[in-house]
């Protein structure tokens, strides 16, 4: 099976066909068209359907029949984050509510004027749901990632819609990120780091995660365990059409290492995805 290849899924022409849609219809006849197109990858993108199938039968343990109708509603699920992203980007964001568990923890860190890391990963929305984010918290979140979507995409988005609302901080070999990293949280912004998908020649950490070894990027807990800043781990998930759930845990203060942060980490990871199985958004073999 196919390991991640730090690339987005997606084509020019699938943002220029949902976002002329959202535009005209808006998003109830959005959803409605996406229905169809989200069943047709469910059918033919085999690799991904595979990888994820397999995800749920031996590691969930769930039984083919729980599998197969769980696997279908992911793909719906995560069709939904893609025209949610994008309605945010043309200003169609107003639709959306949500609930924050544990938000005062992070007005707390605000307050404290340190910056803050979040650490999240790819089950639900993290990209929308910062937007809501943006609004009460704090008007600054920097997302540090890989800057390798398709070029193609990026400049139809940059045309279209301006780009992504939040400050990118992509990682470079001259390690100007980390510089980029600082002066963030010195203005006490919070930076957001996405902290379950390691790339082949990166270092990593191994570990237990639903009964067996699998391999997590050691970057993103090194710079939560470097940086004198507030970490916690911050999740959202899609409850319902227009609503989401956002989660934030108690912030680690204190010094601790990478491997401690990542063990923390991992921890809360599983306990996301078996609460939200469906919106699990990894589609190659996880522990390749």
């Amino acid at each position: 099976m196919s390991k991640w290849s730090g690339k987005s899924k997606g084509s020019v022409l699938g943002y220029r066909i949902f976002l002329s849609v959202i535009k005209i219809f808006g998003l109830p006849s959005t959803y409605f068209l996406l229905k169809t197109v989200t069943y047709f990858y469910y059918k033919f993108d085999i690799k991904s359907r595979n990888s994820i199938e397999e995800f749920y039968l031996k590691r969930l343990k769930f039984d083919i029949k729980k599998t197969k109708k769980i696997t279908r509603e992911n793909f719906f699920y995560f069709g939904q984050t893609l025209v949610d992203r994008a309605a945010f980007l043309i200003g169609k964001g107003n639709k959306f509510t949500f609930d924050f568990n544990n938000e005062q923890c992070l007005i707390d860190l605000r307050n404290e004027g340190k910056g803050g890391i979040l650490l999240s990963g790819h089950v639900g929305n993290w990209e929308t749901a910062g937007n809501l984010l943006t609004s009460r918290i704090t008007s600054t979140i920097n997302v540090l990632m890989l800057d390798e979507e398709e070029k193609k995409i990026k400049k139809y988005l940059e045309v279209t819609t301006g780009g992504s609302k939040f400050n990118i901080i992509p990682i470079k070999n001259d390690l100007s990120h980390v510089i980029k990293i600082h002066n963030a949280l010195s203005n006490n912004e919070f930076v957001a780091i996405h902290a379950d998908r390691y790339i082949e020649g990166a270092k990593f950490i191994e570990l237990d995660f639903f009964g067996k070894k699998a391999k997590f990027p050691l970057g993103p807990f090194i710079v939560a365990s470097k940086f004198k800043a507030p970490v916690t781990f911050v999740f959202a998930v899609k409850e319902k059409k227009y609503h989401y759930l956002l989660s934030a845990t108690t912030p680690i203060k204190d010094k601790q290492t990478p491997e401690e942060i990542a063990k923390k980490f991992v921890k809360e990871f599983e306990n996301k995805i078996l609460a939200h199985p469906e919106q699990w958004f990894n589609y190659f073999d996880f522990y390749k």
